[in-house]
């Protein structure tokens, strides 16, 4: 209960520090929001007779807004300028930090992101199936956590490279590529779907937009609920597994 009270705190800390970067604020959340926008217009021209597209693209706008993370910046700098070491003299996890942040930011991207969200909406006419939500939310609830953890685990790389931008870099073309932003995993070649289904990547963004858009049956939502929990428990165990390696190494060069 501690715990859950000092990320509380930090959240709110955090959200009230980003008002003086609203304008900033603005910049990230439109480049947030460009590569659904284009895959929903490619695809609405692509197949004019479809109505799920639509749905499914406005549902992936709202997932990629409160999904997003920046751990690149948020601890590997941290890692970088050499303040990781008065994080550890801290009585709280080092994590509370980063993933305070996290949400700070996404609650930010979601506020800042529905005005577009509603007109796009609007622009496209798209609907929703209310009765989509129960099964949705517990997805994307999942898919936040996962690319959190997959976020925070490239950032780690920090301590072995200067690199570790780049490296959370590659990952982001790889969720976009098979995450469902370039194309909807569901229209996939059927050789190269069950890959993109049991990789992390469609996990992460991809699925709870299915769901919203009726593309999926009961029993293809509960396997997907499974290869989320699944490479969930991957992340948490890799980056435990690195932050304990990089400590060691942080400690000995730099700490």
């Amino acid at each position: 209960m501690r715990l859950l009270a000092l990320l509380m705190l930090f959240i709110w800390r955090q959200f009230l520090e980003w008002i003086a970067w609203r304008v900033f604020l603005l910049t990230m959340v439109l480049s947030q929001i460009v590569t659904p926008l284009i895959g929903l217009t490619v695809w609405s021209v692509a197949l004019p007779n479809s109505g799920t597209i639509s749905t499914y693209y406005i549902a992936l706008f709202v997932i990629q807004l409160l999904t997003v993370s920046y751990e690149h910046h948020t601890l590997s700098n941290v890692i970088y300028e050499g303040n990781l070491s008065h994080d550890l003299l801290k009585p709280a996890p080092v994590v509370i930090g980063p993933l305070g942040t996290n949400l700070a930011l996404r609650l930010w991207h979601l506020l800042i992101g529905l005005p577009f969200i509603i007109i796009v909406n609007w622009s496209f006419g798209s609907s929703f199936d209310l009765k989509m939500i129960v099964p949705a939310l517990p997805a994307l609830v999942l898919a936040a956590t996962l690319r959190f953890l997959f976020t925070y685990t490239l950032a780690l790389s920090a301590f072995w490279t200067t690199r570790a931008h780049g490296i959370v870099g590659i990952g982001e073309q790889m969720l976009f590529l098979l995450g469902g932003t370039a194309a909807p995993v569901v229209l996939f070649p059927e050789q190269l779907r069950p890959w993109a289904i049991a990789l992390p990547f469609r996990n992460m963004l991809g699925f709870p937009a299915e769901i919203m858009s009726r593309s999926l049956d009961q029993a293809q939502i509960v396997q997907g609920y499974q290869w989320q929990l699944f490479w969930i428990m991957v992340m948490a165990i890799a980056a435990a597994f690195f932050w304990r390696l990089g400590l060691q190494r942080y400690t000995a060069v730099g700490g």
